[in-house]
């Protein structure tokens, strides 16, 4: 497959601050001049940052660039996400990323909406074909998944709700990636299933969001990444020389694009892209 049919896009978090928003405006604008497919950026737990993801996405598209908002319904009824989606369509979004979100903490309810693909059929009911729609899989699978044939099952019951394609959760084991594709092709999923890609610049946050999510580290790299201790410059050298690889493999065995979860930083991404000559 060629670069110029394979689909780049960047990930942001809606930033807090004053100084966080100017920070991400001058990150957003240095890696459109790479020009992925779309920027997108997260929804915080039960819809906490609702108002600063369509801000940063919509300063996004005001400089012509595609942003595709996140929207979850863990914690949400049905009106709550409607009026979301309207919000969305009334400003001419056409593009989203539809996923179940996390539990804000304190709350016991899950809402109306238990599964993300009960909020893409929903999705689909309310809007039709307005939006294009991707959702999230994971090839070393979600920390609640019960069993490998459970996985398949789940991600299916979205495509089947009427997902357009997916973005995997990061790994770095390009197999679990190449075998989950596999399974999912046996299985009769059909939509894109682009590779989600984490570069490593704090192994401590990185190895946080990896407890959390279920993505593996694999124990040669969390002992080389351990050894460096404090030493970021170490860290990011390795990072990055481990990234790229895996990413050039993957672009190899035919992954259809990388979706980069930047962490509102330009710099290892663009790196990562100019090593890769994209």
């Amino acid at each position: 497959m060629s670069s110029a049919e394979q689909v780049f896009s960047f990930e942001f978090f809606p930033p807090r601050t004053p100084e966080g928003k100017q920070k991400l405006r001058a990150t957003w604008q240095q890696l459109a001049e790479l020009r992925p497919r779309f920027f997108s950026c997260t929804y915080g737990a039960g819809g906490s940052t609702r108002e600063g993801t369509l801000e940063t996405v919509l300063d996004i598209r005001a400089a012509g660039h595609e942003a595709a908002p996140h929207i979850s319904c863990v914690a949400s009824t049905k009106a709550e996400v409607a009026a979301q989606l309207e919000r969305y369509r009334a400003h001419g979004i056409r593009h989203i990323v539809a996923l179940r979100g996390d539990l804000p903490s304190g709350l016991a309810r899950s809402g109306e909406l238990r599964h993300a693909s009960d909020l893409v059929a929903f999705i689909r009911e309310a809007t039709g074909d307005w939006f294009e729609i991707e959702v999230a899989c994971y090839p070393e699978y979600h920390p609640q998944t019960r069993d490998a044939a459970d996985e398949i099952r789940r991600f299916k019951k979205k495509v089947e709700a009427g997902a357009n394609g997916a973005i995997t959760q990061y790994f770095y084991n390009a197999d679990a990636y190449l075998r989950f594709v596999d399974e999912c092709r046996a299985a009769g999923i059909g939509v894109p299933i682009v590779a989600g890609v984490m570069p490593i610049g704090n192994f401590s946050q990185l190895a946080r969001f990896s407890d959390a999510c279920g993505a593996e580290i694999p124990r040669w790299m969390r002992f080389k990444l351990e050894s460096y201790r404090d030493d970021t410059a170490s860290i990011r050298a390795f990072g990055l020389d481990v990234v790229t690889a895996l990413c050039a493999k993957l672009l190899e065995a035919g992954a259809p694009g990388l979706h980069f979860y930047t962490l509102n930083q330009a710099a290892l991404t663009t790196e990562i892209w100019r090593r890769l000559g994209l």
